[in-house]
């Protein structure tokens, strides 16, 4: 047995995983928790869809695994696909909670759920957990809904590809098979108010005979670091946004744990940029390698932008601690940087500045970091703990009759202004939407069928 001094000159690669916060696990072995993300019918569907769509061409007697299976329900999917067993590991109180509807379907008398009989295999522990290593066999398909808050909230991913790197045949499929974040300039001067009002509190002279005012500075830094989730507006967005995208069948452990998403927004309206709008879209496309014979997949996209319907997830904004003036016309440069931290999440940090045209395309990387160092008024930094969440559900949709920018107090450049009377402005054709079809068993689900270059098989949520 290796001694506990050589055990910590060595660590294992799993260590910081199996060694995180119980709580984390005891918030998901309650049902209440489990039934608000299945109750996310945008979630549930793309899954649902994902998994039995490709129940001939991938999951038909095939070994699957299920990281973090939770409820059980993409194990129960996993079975109706056609899958030969499913493998559910899960480290919280619902694995015992799994294994009460397994056992219903093998009752003799008024059985529930038979397909499930002798399909699942409940395996109560973390992924990372050494002794799975010789109990475990390879599999075909690895599935899993490792997604927090801007994709990587809570570091599940790392456990995704652990067991990737771990258990899954060469060939096999993940499912999801990539996520991408995307970052995009935000103006929304109700929300920053509101965070500064907040803050503001502590600057009282006398309350309750105690001048507050030595708290006001570490309040303020509290308040504008921490992300704020909830849905908002697509109009509070002056720029398309930038992406960053990681594909689960080759993102390194290391890859995972810090990144640069590098900057370069278009600047759409005049006015101030008072932070980033953060949100994901999730892609569920088996390789050709891990198809039976002959077969062929359906793809699923699923995104949970702001353009798109409402998710558990919402979108995330992190204001800046002082606003940006941009005009139309210029570029905002610069990098934010993801670090994951030892609070199951990440520390998220921005540098950026607004330029002409004209000067951003004329400009260095190594130039660009001198800009900011010298340009104080154009530039800004900022820090953010994506842990640190705080909650703002103002935004309930778009109103009938749809807002114009100059009620924001954003200003569209004058020729832009004055084309909109002389042709009608078309969207992306990326999404433009060319059909709605309902799903039979429930009215709350649907799938929208992108009029776009994208496979014909491909649906999107």
């Amino acid at each position: 047995m290796e001694s506990s001094r050589e055990s910590e000159a060595n660590p294992r690669e799993d260590d910081e995983v199996l060694h995180r916060d119980p709580t984390y696990f005891q918030y998901y072995s309650q049902l209440q928790h489990q039934q608000n993300m299945l109750q996310d019918y945008v979630r549930t569907s793309a899954y649902h869809s994902a998994i039995t769509l490709n129940g001939l061409a991938l999951f038909r007697d095939r070994l699957v695994m299920d990281v973090g299976a939770g409820s059980g329900i993409l194990s129960f999917f996993a079975a109706q696909a056609g899958a030969k067993h499913v493998h559910a590991v899960e480290a919280s109180g619902m694995a015992n909670k799994m294994k009460v509807i397994l056992e219903a379907a093998k009752r003799k008398n008024s059985p529930r759920n038979v397909y499930l009989a002798d399909r699942i295999t409940v395996v109560g522990s973390k992924i990372e957990d050494p002794r799975l290593l010789t109990s475990m066999p390879q599999v075909d398909v690895i599935i899993s809904e490792p997604i927090g808050v801007l994709l990587v909230h809570e570091r599940m991913l790392e456990s995704f590809v652990y067991a990737r790197d771990k258990f899954l045949r060469p060939g096999g499929a993940m499912l999801p098979s990539s996520g991408t974040i995307h970052l995009a300039p935000l103006s929304d001067a109700a929300l920053w108010n509101e965070t500064i009002a907040k803050a503001r509190f502590w600057q009282q002279d006398s309350f309750y005979g105690v001048d507050l005012n030595p708290y006001f500075a570490p309040a303020f830094e509290e308040f504008f670091s921490a992300p704020v989730v909830g849905c908002f507006s697509p109009t509070t967005l002056i720029g398309d946004s930038v992406q960053h995208d990681v594909d689960f069948h080759t993102i390194t452990l290391a890859g995972l744990k810090e990144f640069v998403i590098p900057i370069d927004w278009q600047i759409r309206y005049t006015g101030l940029m008072h932070g980033i709008g953060g949100w994901f879209d999730l892609a569920f496309v088996p390789p050709p390698s891990s198809l039976h014979r002959g077969a062929k997949s359906s793809t699923v996209y699923m995104s949970t932008s702001p353009y798109s319907p409402a998710t558990h997830w919402q979108q995330v904004r992190l204001l800046l601690k002082q606003p940006l003036a941009v005009n139309a016309g210029q570029v905002v440069r610069g990098l934010v940087s993801m670090k994951a931290n030892d609070q199951r999440s990440y520390d998220v940090e921005a540098r950026i500045i607004a330029l002409d045209e004209e000067e951003a395309a004329a400009l260095t990387d190594e130039g660009l970091s001198r800009l900011m160092d010298e340009h104080k008024s154009r530039s800004r930094s900022a820090i953010w703990y994506l842990h640190d969440q705080t909650y703002n559900y103002a935004y309930t949709g778009e109103p009938l009759e749809p807002a114009k920018p100059e009620n924001a107090n954003l200003y569209l450049p004058v020729d832009s202004l004055l084309a909109d009377s002389i042709a009608p402005t078309q969207q992306p054709a990326s999404s433009i939407v060319s059909s709605v079809q309902g799903i039979a068993d429930s009215l709350t689900d649907f799938i929208v069928t992108a009029s776009s270059d994208q496979d014909s098989n491909a649906m999107q949520y």
